[in-house]
């Protein structure tokens, strides 16, 4: 009963009541916006991170994995090392390097050599997998997985032959090695910036176009724990930079806490934006509800007089204020899931980030815990002005309103 009567009430001004709604969903939007930007930075990348399965990154040592040009000679000795510790479940090597592509609208391409098996750069989406290159002068050509940039800048389709090839000379126009492939699928490449074309092949053959000086390297490898705890994680990663002392290993959470440092100015803003739109919601319900208060003093005076109890108008004016931030919560969720989307699909965008990052990840026990707070704030706004109402002098009140 008492609600039906708090939503009558706010009917009353149908103007300023949707003013106040709409200013509302606004503050929740933005708030929502804030709480899954502070989150999902993090918790994005953990899931980039983690997409394979792999916890720890393995990279030269002093430098972050693909941070700088240099590889990890002794790659071989490396990883049986890797491989022969019963902690470790799976290894996966991986160079990279820039290739030449011929007869494409490409001059080049950065280029993944990987072991087919434990691979964990990329997930196929059409066609098949890559294939070693056999000997022979009878044997297939060896088949690549490329990006969807890679096809749609190269002009080509699955099922095409090319042509890469490494130690270009640009004034002889002739390669010192080359190869012919065969396009045989389109993959998605987690790590990789979605603006750059790419292509995978197998490692070994990577490696033979680069020539002998990268017979025996490596720029990064992965490493999968076999228990997969924080614990034995790193353990793991105590065991390889005591064992390899050539190296660095990585773990995701350390990996993460170094993005979180860089990133910190992320998280400042949204943490400033998110108080500024709880301040919002508190000033926009306790300014409606007190000016619904002040124009309903006789009103409220004339329930006193004839028997209503403090408590219940304390409860009415005090449900206006629920009403009213309820509704505007309700609004926020939905603009703050679209406005997340559009603004997430912007900072995309930016170049160098990899095609699998997000800015904006909803956490529904972020999202939740930010909206319930949002409530109670509103809600509470509405007990200053709740409590005047309760308090009116009855015959003051009256004679006012009798007089005016």
């Amino acid at each position: 009963m008492r609600l039906m009567m708090a939503w009558a009430t706010l009917r009353r001004h149908p103007a300023r009541t949707t003013l106040a709604v709409l200013g509302i969903a606004v503050a929740a939007a933005l708030l929502l916006d804030m709480v899954m930007l502070a989150t999902g930075m993090s918790e994005s990348f953990r899931s980039l991170l983690l997409t394979r399965g792999y916890q720890l990154r393995v990279s030269p040592k002093g430098t972050l994995p693909f941070d700088s040009e240099a590889t990890i000679d002794g790659a071989g000795a490396i990883v049986r090392a890797l491989r022969a510790n019963p902690d470790i479940k799976a290894v996966s090597p991986t160079l990279g390097a820039t290739l030449t592509v011929d007869g494409g609208r490409i001059p080049s391409a950065f280029t993944l050599g990987l072991e087919r098996d434990v691979q964990g750069d990329y997930t196929l989406e059409a066609g098949s997998d890559i294939t070693r290159a056999d000997s022979g002068t009878t044997a297939p050509l060896p088949r690549i997985v490329v990006s969807q940039t890679f096809l749609t800048r190269a002009g080509h389709v699955v099922g095409d032959t090319i042509t890469i090839s490494s130690g270009l000379d640009a004034q002889l126009r002739t390669a010192a090695r080359s190869s012919r492939v065969v396009i045989s699928g389109m993959g998605r490449f987690i790590y990789v910036p979605g603006e750059t074309p790419v292509m995978a092949l197998d490692l070994a053959l990577l490696r033979q176009l680069l020539g002998p000086s990268y017979r025996d390297r490596m720029s990064l490898a992965m490493a999968e724990s076999r228990r997969g705890d924080s614990a034995s994680v790193e353990a793991v990663r105590s065991w390889i930079a005591t064992t390899q002392p050539r190296v660095t290993a990585i773990s995701t959470e350390t990996a993460i806490r170094q993005v979180e440092e860089r990133l910190s100015y992320f998280r400042q803003l949204a943490f400033v934006l998110g108080a500024i739109s709880l301040g919002i919601g508190f000033l926009l319900v306790a300014t409606l509800v007190t000016l619904s208060v002040n124009e309903r003093r006789g009103e409220i005076a004339v329930l006193r007089a004839i028997g209503t109890q403090r408590i219940g108008v304390l409860h009415q004016v005090f449900l206006e204020g629920l009403l009213l931030t309820s509704a505007g919560i309700v609004g926020g969720l939905a603009l703050g899931l679209v406005t997340a989307q559009w603004l997430n699909a912007i900072l995309r965008d930016f170049p160098g980030l990899p095609s699998a990052f997000d800015f904006f990840v909803w956490s529904p026990n972020a999202g939740w815990r930010a909206l319930a707070l949002l409530l109670t704030s509103g809600t509470l706004a509405g007990l200053l002005p709740a409590w005047r109402a309760a308090s009116i002098p009855i015959a003051r009140a009256l004679r006012e309103e009798a007089i005016g």
